[in-house]
């Protein structure tokens, strides 16, 4: 139990760290929009709930398999984050058949997203394009060297060029605000700790498992084996879903910055929203819905504690209310 108190201590304190230069980092951001007070607020709630999935984490390998389950659970997490931080790009645009455009096949888009990028003082990312019928748009990439941005043609022919711009403002703010990286390892640990249960129920039904308090032995017993089973995957996914909406309202506010334009942005959330609710996207896939900037499937209603995205209407008043206090001007 002390060697689990000091590697839990040691998460803790880094990322302690990693709040106070998330928090300096984003300062300026702060200054810049002094009526969007959730800026501070998510920045840690993001950093503590990451704090909260690595302790899950440490804590289901060593209840299942002692000091070496401890460490097999971070070896296991690092090897999976290590392969998604290089390759999950790739796989995104692939599953959704994204093909990318230049200047010459899509000045549209291109154009809004270099100047974009300009203002934002962020390195072009490529572009792609998603033919499906539902309006909607992603980010991804390891880092802003290697970022992309995917919007569908629906959307493309929704809206105009001042409310596209929101768009690709918003997607551009998860690239400066490392939002992919951050979403790519909260998606991953939640992986990891699913995949870690998944085995351990396994060895139960095959007999595998050992109510015995000895070294070696499963702690929990029965009853609390159990219950881990039901409780650690929800309690990932939870925070997973929790990581996604907080980072969310950063982008709003970052991306109506890079834009100038907040009610555009709002506008365009409106028109996504509705397309969502007329048109889901059928070929979306749960473990990607975080990273669209509305979520791809219809009934957004259900209860919120469940939803990768926050409220649209609550996102549109934020918005809104930036606009009326400040004139929404880039930086």
């Amino acid at each position: 139990m002390y060697d689990v108190l000091n590697i839990i201590a040691y998460i803790v304190l880094l990322n302690i760290f990693v709040t106070i230069s998330e928090v300096l980092y984003t300062y300026e951001d702060i200054k810049l929009c002094k009526g969007y007070e959730m800026t501070t607020v998510n920045t840690l709630k993001t950093v503590f709930l990451i704090t909260l999935m690595t302790v899950l984490l440490v804590f289901i390998g060593n209840l299942i398999g002692g000091k070496t389950g401890m460490i097999i659970a971070l070896v296991f997490a690092v090897g999976m984050n290590f392969f998604s931080y290089w390759f999950s790009d790739k796989i995104v645009l692939k599953m959704y058949k994204a093909e990318e455009v230049n200047e010459a096949t899509n000045p549209r888009l291109y154009t809004i997203v270099r100047n974009l990028a300009t203002r934002a003082g962020l390195p072009m990312p490529k572009v792609y394009i998603i033919m499906s019928g539902t309006p909607n748009a992603f980010a991804t990439g390891r880092n802003k060297n290697h970022a992309a941005v995917a919007v569908t043609n629906t959307l493309m022919n929704m809206l105009d060029d001042d409310e596209l711009a929101g768009v690709i403002g918003h997607e551009l703010a998860h690239i400066y605000g490392k939002d992919i990286l951050i979403g790519t390892i909260v998606a991953m640990m939640a992986g990891t700790i699913m995949t870690i249960v998944d085995i351990f129920q396994w060895s139960m039904i095959l007999g595998g498992g050992n109510s015995d308090d000895e070294e070696g032995g499963n702690p929990l017993g029965f009853i609390g084996s159990i219950a881990m089973i039901i409780l650690a995957p929800l309690a990932a996914t939870l925070i997973q879903m929790a990581v996604s909406r907080s980072r969310e309202y950063i982008a709003d506010q970052r991306g109506a910055q890079f834009c100038g334009n907040p009610r555009a942005l709002a506008s365009a959330l409106h028109k996504i929203a509705y397309g969502v609710e007329m048109h889901p996207m059928v070929e979306a896939k749960p473990a990607t819905a975080h990273m669209f900037i509305a979520n791809p499937f219809a009934g957004q209603k259900m209860m919120s504690l469940f939803s990768t995205h926050p409220p649209i209407d609550d996102r549109i008043e934020k918005l809104m209310s930036m606009a009326s206090t400040r004139s929404g001007r880039a930086y």
